[in-house]
């Protein structure tokens, strides 16, 4: 009797696979040869689930925004914005091996979004769909006289800034030092500017 798949499970099984081949070759290496090889099938299973390269490699760039999105959405409900603020940075900086491999993921297929019109939508979409969460955090933690949109885009600067510089020397920019500078940012997020107008009568 011929074994049942799951198709769902194996469209992801292929695409960690390629999240694996670009980790350790790069993006240029993840061929429908090699991403095959490296989940232990042919081509023509492949393509069974994946129909050419580029559909796989936006299924691989789309599980990153959906892994994000289901580990914020399953955030226990906080009453505290700075906690909820904690938690919900939490899960989009590389703090842990599984938050890393997304970054790295994520980081060089932006790179090839450049010149790949469907990557490009999904680069597209994951800027937005940041920006919308810097912005929601910010409007919960700003303090008088901080300008909101200001205070967005200087949030939604400093994330991608230590996605960056964790995945650049993961030995100085260490989980520890990232949580550092993000307390050390919601802290004067909070923090009325001195030059602001007083509230009230």
């Amino acid at each position: 009797m011929p074994k049942v798949v799951d198709p769902r499970l194996r469209r992801t099984e292929l695409a960690e696979a390629v999240w694996r081949v670009v980790r350790r070759d790069g993006l240029e290496h993840a061929s429908v040869r090699n991403v095959a090889r490296e989940a232990g099938l042919s081509m023509g299973s492949l393509r069974h689930y994946f129909t050419s390269q580029s559909e796989l490699m936006a299924f691989a760039l789309r599980m990153v925004i959906d892994r994000i999105q289901q580990r914020i959405t399953a955030l226990p409900t906080e009453d505290d914005p700075r906690r909820r603020a904690e938690r919900v940075l939490a899960e989009l900086l590389p703090l842990d091996d599984e938050r890393r491999a997304e970054n790295e993921v994520w980081l060089a297929f932006t790179a090839r979004a450049m010149t790949d019109p469907a990557l490009r939508v999904l680069r597209d979409e994951g800027y937005d769909m940041l920006r919308a969460g810097c912005r929601d955090l910010v409007a919960g933690l700003i303090a008088p006289g901080r300008d909101p949109e200001w205070e967005t885009a200087r949030l939604h600067g400093l994330l991608d800034g230590l996605a960056v510089h964790a995945a650049m020397r993961p030995d100085v920019d260490t989980p520890e030092a990232v949580r550092a500078v993000i307390a050390g940012h919601l802290t004067e997020l909070r923090t009325p500017r001195p030059d602001a107008a007083p509230s009230g009568p």
